[in-house]
Order: C-alpha cells, then structure tokens, then sequence
C-alpha cells in the first residue's frame, strides 16, 4: 500500500502534482538499495500505458525537481518505469478501478489460515477488499495488504 512515511512517500507528494500536471498516474514510488547504491523507483501509469519516451520525459523532469527540493539524502539512481501486465494495486482507488479483473494479494500475516489470495477483484467494501476466490468470497481489510497485483500472468 502507499507508504504514509519516509523517503519514497516524501517523493511520492513532491512528484505525483507533476504526474498529474503531464497526465500521468503515479503507481508506486520504492527508495531501496541497489547493486552499486540506492536506488529510486517512480512508476508512471496512464490511459493507454506508457512509452519508453514517457518514461524518459518523466525522469528528465523529475530529476531537475527532486534535485531542487531534495527529498533523498545522498546520491541515488533514478529509474521511472511503466507498471508492466501484473500491475500493483496501491490506494484504495484502485480496488475500485479494477474491480472485475483477476488479483493476486498477499497480507502481512494468515487469514483464515493463508496469505495468499488469487481470483476475481469485486471491488472495494468499507475498508474490506473484496475477492472471489476458488473457495469464496474473501474479504481482506485493507489495512492487512502487504502486497496486491493484477495477476494477469
């Protein structure tokens, strides 16, 4: 889920109002380490998906802000990317907006004896998601998502 906290939430508001601004989404922001360092991950989404020149574009342009406002100590890589077929489902919204679609969540810790959860996404009740499984309908308090993606593959 977003983080309310830290580096990559702190990167997440100061980039989201110029997503928007070039309309872009933004799907999930990771400040995590890397083969040679930090590594700062923006994943940009719109209607239609994104090119490799969104992409692009998007870095350039961030890059030159987040240099200016400097939420990030020190020196990092910054990679911006398209959310790919499987793509993670963060806020809230998005429990909505992919209702009908297939899912795949894993939770903090066992419900009902599992963390795992696939089947058909139907939507958001309360702050409860809600699942079809094979064995069900699940209902997954939001608050208990450690992970959740589409699962088209």
């Amino acid at each position: 889920m977003v983080a309310e906290g830290g580096i990559a939430a702190s990167v997440w508001r100061v980039v989201e109002p110029v997503a928007h601004q070039e309309g872009l989404e933004i799907v999930d922001v990771e400040y995590v380490k890397g083969g040679a360092g930090m590594v700062l991950r923006i994943t940009i989404d719109k209607e239609g998906g994104v090119t490799i020149e969104d992409c692009a574009d998007f870095s350039r342009l961030v890059g030159d802000i987040l240099d200016a406002t400097d939420p990030v100590p020190g020196p990092y890589n910054l990679e911006v990317s398209s959310p790919g077929i499987n793509r993670p489902l963060k806020r809230p919204s998005d429990f909505e907006r992919f209702s009908g679609e297939r899912v795949l969540i894993e939770t903090k810790a066992p419900l009902g004896g599992r963390k795992r959860f696939k089947g058909e996404l139907l939507g958001l009740e309360g702050h409860e998601v809600a699942v079809n499984c094979h064995d069900g309908v699940r209902r997954i308090p939001i608050e208990a998502i450690k992970r959740a993606r589409l699962d088209v593959l």
